[in-house]
């Protein structure tokens, strides 16, 4: 058997990648056997798979569409993405893809022209914030300071709840008692 090392295990599936002379082989399973074969069945990788996620990504399909549309389930494409270089490289380049899509509908349909349908900026907006929150996502900073630029002063309180629960206890307790007597 060939030396091999694991890169990722998820829910005990393991990825074993083989050195195979100029190029690197990866094959999923569970368990390697004690001859050297795998347990599992394998694979339904396909190399193909990799110009229709590219096509789709152009239609500006989400990752999840991208899946439902081929019929992959998302484990598979998690499993596939770590597995092979060519279906990850596929997946960034649909998603660049697909952000690109995104930005040309609005660039199209945002300034309005005479026979253009509108397009809802708001909807639009909260779209491509859920979609490409890295280049979207407005973030918000608040910080607090205290009076001067100086640190929040807090007050300190007396809880008296702790002191009501124990006396509370206490009266059911001894109720309990008078009663069982």
């Amino acid at each position: 058997m060939k030396p091999f090392f694991v890169t990722r295990c998820h829910f005990g599936l393991c990825i074993y990648f083989f050195e195979n002379e100029d190029k690197i082989r990866a094959m999923t399973t569970k368990t390697p056997s004690k001859n050297g074969k795998f347990l599992g069945r394998p694979s339904k990788y396909d190399p193909a798979y990799c110009e229709q996620v590219i096509e789709l990504g152009k239609q500006g399909k989400s990752r999840w569409a991208i899946g439902s549309i081929l019929n992959i389930p998302p484990s598979n494409l998690t499993n596939w993405e770590a597995a092979h270089k060519d279906f990850r490289e596929a997946l960034e380049i649909s998603r660049q893809h697909a952000l690109q899509y995104w930005e040309e509908l609005a660039e199209n349909h945002l300034i309005e022209s005479p026979g253009s349908p509108k397009l809802n900026t708001g909807l639009w907006s909260r779209s491509m914030a859920a979609r490409f929150p890295e280049q979207y996502r407005e973030n918000s900073k608040v910080e607090l300071t205290g009076k001067n630029d100086g640190p929040v002063q807090v007050e300190h309180t007396h809880d008296f709840t702790g002191e009501l629960l124990n006396e509370l206890l206490a009266v059911r307790q001894s109720d309990a008692e008078s009663r069982g007597k």
